[in-house]
This record gives structure tokens, C-alpha cells and sequence, in this order.
């Protein structure tokens, strides 16, 4: 990687990275002036080991190519040449005000999602101001984050970093006996994440994690401030926003998506995804979004501040194709068209509750495990990589997020509403059904009939012709058996 400013490596474990990338950083560290290294870990101590072993590489160097020491600390090194090496952990303010000729990222994937894109919103500014500064992340695949993003896009050379793979059959003493002998001291999964270098979700995520790591992400064609477009609206088709609002304070993040449901697959269109805006505002990037999608159905989650949004989308900017719902007691929260009679309370969006979530999540896998709802955002299915099981219900992991997820979720229970049926020209369940019930059909071994022989009848007539059957009706045979009947 010393001829690219931007590296990323995907390396399996125990092949000697850690010493070669020491020998690298004291490499530049020695022979260049004023040069600043950053070594970054997902913990603080581990990237000090490093910078220990990088020490113990310094002191067994002979005399003639040391440098005077300034500063020699527990979490940096100085130089004499004016060159310095720090130690930290992966973080938002790490290495916010500095100026580095590189930054070396070790174990990257272990960084937990939300530290690690508000580490490079504060630091790509420090890299991208200096023409040669350099950024080498190294990690070993810890499922769908986003390490698996940034290698993904660096392998369809849809970005600038260069991609560096090991397989680990080209460590020396590793075969196929080495291989079964770790599998069987550990397992497959083990196996295939920590010396495969597969990139797996967790064991008990929504969507199997076989889907996951098959769904592939498009580039948007379009972006608008924190709104990725990856389809632009297309006249008379359908479609719908489901929102999922924060409070905007730099937390959890509001969040709506776009969905083409003209046609069955259901597509992703666009997405939106903010951890600034305030509710006041976010009403008015809802309103502008559906829109520009031809008047989109609008469904709003109202269970906080939500209703806050919800109300000004329908007193303030009249916003007609906000989805209204009755809560109908046992019967639960159901869309209608707000026209409520009795007891029953029309409600500007929908309250997400235990039943409500379950029969949006189990809609939500149906959908995308049969193909029938295709994900075009990475974000959104790094989200669903770490959508786990937890107690009753499902929810992001702690690191993560599920703001995206959660937009998905409502989508799902939607899509099993009789308003929402009524609204399209195509019902998904319908489709599914059919395709079971046809799964089914081939399936099932067809059911026969045995003749057991017992009620068989055989007469001969005049001209010597064979004739079987009972007693009742009885078929021609020929000196080979054929029923000639058959072909009648």
C-alpha cells in the first residue's frame, strides 16, 4: 500500500500484520522528516501494544539508523527528525485538530458503527487537506458494518481505496488438514469469520443472514443533504414513506424511506437519514420528499416526538395522503381512511406496539426473503445486519442503530393492511401464497393407486386376443403387457 493514499486490507487472523505494518510505520517514522503517524485501534490499549512492538522494533535497530528520542511516553513517541507517532482509540475527537501523513486503522471492523462514522465525519477533513496524507485501515471481517461497506465499494472500485486480500491457505504450514483440525477445535462460523475472512451477520438477526450477505446495494444516482435517490419518481406509479423521527439531538437519527410499490418486487427509492434535524423541521423534508414522489402515502411513527411531526404535516402544511389509523382495542392499530365512527380514535400516525412491530417484522422478513421488497441503500441493510432478537421483539445491537430498520418495519405492517391492499393495484400476499401453495404442489409426492392383483380378471376371446381387468370392464393387453386402452 505505499504507492495509494487510501488502503484498506481484509486479512485473516495471525499472518504477521501487525509486524509488518510496525516495520512500515518506523520505516517512514525514520526516514522522513516531521512525519505524523496516528495509529488508531477500537481500544485504546490495543493500539498502544502496537506502538509497543513498534518501540521494541526501534530499540533492537543498530545505532546507525536510530533517530535521538525527544519524547518517549506510554501513548506517543517523538523523534529527533521531528517525527511523532501517536496511540489511541477510534473516536470523534481522536485525532480531531491534528495534521497526519497517516493514519493507520487496526481492526477497524471491531470499531462499533456509530463511533466509527462520527470518527471519519471528523477526520477525513484532517486527511483530505494534505495531498499525500495517507490512510491504511487493517482489520479482520466482524460482520456487516461499516468496514464491510467501505471493502465492498473499494472492490467495485467505486471509491479510491485500494483493496489488499490474504487467503489463508498463503500462510506457510496452513492446509486443508490445518483447516478440519481448526474447525474442529472451533467451528465453521468461527472458522469462516475469523481465517475465511467472510463477512457474517449475527446469528439471530431478522433476515437470515445467508440474504443478507447475497442483498447488494446501488449507488444513488442523486444526493439531496442527508437524502440518497437511487430511483427518480416515474409518472402514475405509487408510492409510499415511512418515517421514523428522533429527537435530534446528535443520538438516534430521523429517518424515513421510499418505496415503488406499483409493482411487485417493492423497491427502495430513496432514504433519508439525519441525527441533527429537530422535529420542527423535519415535517418540512417529509413534505417535500412525498412530493416530489408523486403525492407518496405518508406513515409516521407516533410513539414520542413522532406526533409532533405528524400534526404539523396535517394542520400545518395540509398535507392530504398522511395515513390516518384507528385504534380499534383488541383488534389493534388499523390504517384507515380517518373517517372514524364510535369509540374508535383516528390517530395522524401509527403508535408501534409489541403486536404491531411483530407483525411488521415477520411481514418485513417474508418480504425480502422471497424477493418481493428489493433494498437498495447500504445503510439500511448494515442496519438489518445487526436487527437482532432480543427478549420478545427485535431491536439494533448495542454500537448500532435501527432508525433505517425500524422505517422497514413499518413498511412490512403496512403492507398487511386492508387500506394498503385497497390502495395498490397488487397484493404481495396474494403472490406469496400463491407461490407457496405452487412450492407446495411440487413438493408432495402425487398420490397412486396399487393394484395388488386380487380383483384382476383375464379372458381370452376367439381370436386369441387377451383381455384384463374386472369383472365389470375389462382392457385389450398385447404379449407385452401394454394396456392399448391408455392411449385412447
Amino acid at each position: 500500500f505505499h504507492d495509494s493514499r487510501f488502503s484498506i486490507c481484509k486479512l485473516p487472523r495471525q499472518v504477521g500484520k501487525s509486524t509488518t505494518s510496525v516495520a512500515y510505520i518506523l520505516h517512514q517514522a525514520l526516514f522522513n522528516e516531521n512525519f505524523v503517524v496516528a495509529i488508531l485501534a477500537n481500544r485504546a490499549p490495543t493500539a498502544r501494544e502496537l506502538l509497543q512492538k513498534l518501540k521494541l522494533a526501534f530499540e533492537y535497530l543498530p545505532m546507525f539508523l536510530k533517530q535521538g528520542i525527544k519524547e518517549w511516553n506510554k501513548g506517543s513517541i517523538y523523534l529527533a527528525n521531528g517525527s511523532r507517532v501517536l496511540a489511541d482509540s477510534t473516536s470523534g475527537s481522536s485525532v480531531r485538530g491534528f495534521s497526519f501523513n497517516l493514519i493507520f486503522l487496526d481492526e477497524f471492523a471491531f470499531v462499533p458503527n456509530n463511533i466509527a462514522e462520527e470518527f471519519f465525519n471528523s477526520t477525513y477533513p484532517t486527511i483530505s487537506s494534505g495531498k499525500t496524507s495517507k490512510v491504511v485501515i487493517v482489520s479482520t471481517p466482524n460482520g456487516m458494518n461499516l468496514f464491510y461497506k467501505m471493502w465492498t465499494k473499494a472492490v467495485d472500485k467505486t471509491s479510491t481505496y485500494q483493496p489488499i486480500e490474504i487467503h489463508w491457505s498463503m500462510v506457510p504450514g496452513r492446509d486443508q488438514a490445518w483447516a478440519e483440525e481448526t474447525i474442529r477445535n472451533t467451528s465453521q462460523r468461527q472458522f469462516d469469520q475469523e481465517f475465511g475472512c467472510e463477512f457474517l451477520g449475527s446469528s439471530n438477526t431478522l433476515i437470515n443472514g445467508a440474504k443478507l450477505a447475497a442483498l447488494h446495494w446501488k449507488e444513488p444516482i442523486a444526493r439531496m443533504e442527508c437524502m440518497d435517490i437511487f430511483e427518480q419518481p416515474i409518472h402514475k406509479h405509487t408510492y409510499v414513506l415511512t418515517a421514523d423521527v428522533s429527537e435530534g439531538q446528535s443520538l438516534d437519527y430521523s429517518a424515513f424511506s421510499i418505496f415503488d410499490v406499483t409493482e411487485i418486487p417493492y423497491r427502495q427509492v430513496a432514504k433519508y437519514k439525519n441525527n441533527e434535524i429537530d422535529p420542527i423541521r423535519f415535517p418540512a423534508v417529509i413534505y417535500s420528499a412525498a412530493k416530489k414522489f408523486n403525492e407518496a402515502f405518508v406513515l409516521i411513527e407516533i410513539n414520542s416526538i413522532g406526533l409532533q411531526v405528524a400534526d404539523i404535516l396535517h394542520y400545518e402544511l395540509n398535507y392530504e395522503n398522511l395515513l390516518k389509523f384507528q385504534i380499534k382495542g383488541k383488534q389493534g392499530t388499523q390504517a384507515s381512511g380517518g373517517f372514524g365512527a364510535g369509540k374508535n380514535k383516528i390517530a395522524f400516525g401509527l403508535k408501534t406496539t409489541v403486536q404491531s412491530k411483530n407483525i411488521g417484522c415477520a411481514n418485513l422478513k417474508a418480504l425480502v426473503e422471497s424477493d418481493k421488497l428489493l433494498i437498495n441503500d447500504a445503510d439500511t441493510i448494515l442496519e438489518l445486519s445487526s436487527f437482532s432478537a432480543n427478549k420478545k421483539s427485535f431491536m439494533a445491537e448495542e454500537g448500532s442503530n435501527d432508525d433505517l430498520a425500524m422505517t422497514l418495519v413499518h413498511f412490512g405492517w403496512l403492507t398487511a393492511q386492508r387500506l394498503f391492499k385497497e390502495s395498490v393495484s397488487n397484493d404481495v400476499r396474494q403472490v406469496l401464497q400463491a407461490e407457496q401453495l405452487e412450492l407446495m404442489d411440487r413438493e408432495i409426492v402425487p398420490f397412486g393407486f396399487i393394484d395388488d392383483g386380487l380383483n384382476e380378471h383375464v379372458e381370452k376371446d376367439a381370436n386369441g386376443d387377451i383381455w384384463r381387468g374386472d369383472r365389470e370392464q375389462l382392457y385389450p393387453f398385447d404379449d407385452f403387457g401394454y394396456n392399448w386402452n391408455s392411449r385412447l
